[in-house]
């Protein structure tokens, strides 16, 4: 399990970065940032917000065209000097020489440090998932149109999704679809699982325990809360099926268009679930306005999931559904535009690829899968005005209370 590193010196900080970015930047290719060599002139000022982890892995994908100026954790109260590093990214986004912020933090803090830095006039890569409820994900969308800024989701599946099936879902021509898309495991249910019971010991004097906690509620302390295991609490993430399904869906969503709506259905099938800790679970159907039903199987709890079998996801089982007449009319129309990477999107003021709205319906997703898991019940999700139909309980999750002064 991955622990947090509290007992920082300033020149074991300087070296752990230098040595994960130098390993971390061959996870993810560079093309897809849209980083290659830069002459000096070219390069941005960048922040890392959410150091531990992911973080320095999620920065280091920038390249050379990127200067780290500044690293923000609350874990650095010890080293915190408020000129290279920081425990406040209010403080960090007050910089003019900025340009983009990395945010790598729990998702707790994902939406309110993404929305703040496009206020303040920077562009976001945040590390996935996207946030910690539906509402959160609608108002980062909102916030890069009206702040005119460019937003990247730290996963890039996208890019390698089939444009030839994307196209036919983009035409318009297919009105109904019956596919079954059936995602079967990778989703580290019980390792992202939290404890129900644990002991409380005191917060290390580097830590800023309030500032980590931010809009969560501030609760006693232990250290299974913070570093890697976080994933394993609502208050801060969704388990495993928040943290490793946007990497599985980032494709397929992309491929099969389902990054334009939201699913209107969805049948969960988990034992009771606890109110702070994430559990294990089966399966949950995700079921479309058009007839395509999207399947999570965790194979972790349970039987195997077989309530339907996986069914036209192929280009000719698509285009089979398609008159003689709309195959013709497909053929006449434009491919899908390229998409750009996140420096691609900088430079050109077009929206990445991977940017907050498509993220959004990405993870509106997984969320009304926990949110099903976690009231124990089908839900009808109403994609349009994004609220759960007829089970005030259920919504309650979909728009979720912060803690003061924190809000949306």
């Amino acid at each position: 399990m991955e622990r947090p590193a509290f007992h920082t010196t300033r020149r074991k900080f300087l070296q752990g970065t230098t040595v994960g970015a130098a390993f971390m930047a061959t996870i993810v290719p560079r093309n897809v940032l849209g980083m290659g060599e830069e002459p000096p002139s070219e390069t941005v000022g960048a922040a890392l917000i959410g150091c531990g982890g992911r973080g320095g892995g999620t920065f280091s994908a920038l390249g050379k065209g990127a200067r780290r100026l500044a690293d923000c954790d609350v874990k650095f109260k010890s080293i915190a000097d408020d000129k290279k590093i920081y425990t406040d990214y209010r403080k960090v986004l007050e910089r003019k020489d900025i340009d983009i912020v990395v945010v790598a933090t729990h998702p707790g803090w994902h939406a309110l440090i993404s929305i703040a830095a496009m206020e303040a006039g920077k562009d976001v890569l945040c590390e996935k998932p996207l946030c910690r409820f539906i509402a959160e994900g609608r108002a980062m969308a909102d916030a890069e149109k009206r702040f005119g800024r460019i937003f990247q989701i730290g996963t890039y599946g996208r890019f390698g999704g089939n444009r030839k099936i994307r196209k036919i879902f983009d035409s318009g021509l297919l009105k109904q679809c019956d596919t079954v898309l059936i995602q079967r495991g990778g989703v580290k249910v019980k390792e992202w699982s939290g404890m129900v019971e644990y002991n409380v010991t005191p917060v290390p004097d580097s830590l800023d325990w309030d500032m980590y906690c931010g809009p969560a509620p501030l609760r006693p302390f232990n250290r299974h809360r913070v570093g890697g295991t976080h994933r394993g609490y609502w208050d801060y993430e969704g388990g495993g099926l928040a943290d490793m399904k946007h990497h599985q869906l980032d494709g397929p969503a992309y491929t099969y268009a389902r990054d334009k709506t939201a699913p209107v259905e969805v049948i969960p099938y988990a034992p009771p679930m606890h109110p702070e800790a994430c559990m294990v679970w089966g399966w949950v159907e995700l079921k479309y306005a058009d007839g395509f039903t999207l399947v999570f199987a965790s194979n972790e709890w349970g039987p195997p999931y077989d309530r339907l079998n996986e069914k036209n996801t192929s280009e000719s089982d698509l285009l089979n559904m398609l008159s003689a007449e709309d195959r013709k009319k497909l053929d006449q129309m434009p491919d899908p535009p390229k998409l750009l990477s996140f420096l691609e999107a900088v430079k050109t003021r077009q929206p990445a690829g991977g940017n907050a709205e498509v993220s959004h319906r990405v993870a509106t997703c997984y969320h009304l899968a926990n949110i099903a898991m976690r009231c124990g019940r089908p839900i009808k999700f109403d994609p349009v005005k994004e609220e759960i139909i007829g089970d005030e309980e259920a919504n309650r999750l979909v728009y979720q209370p912060m803690r003061a002064p924190w809000r949306l």
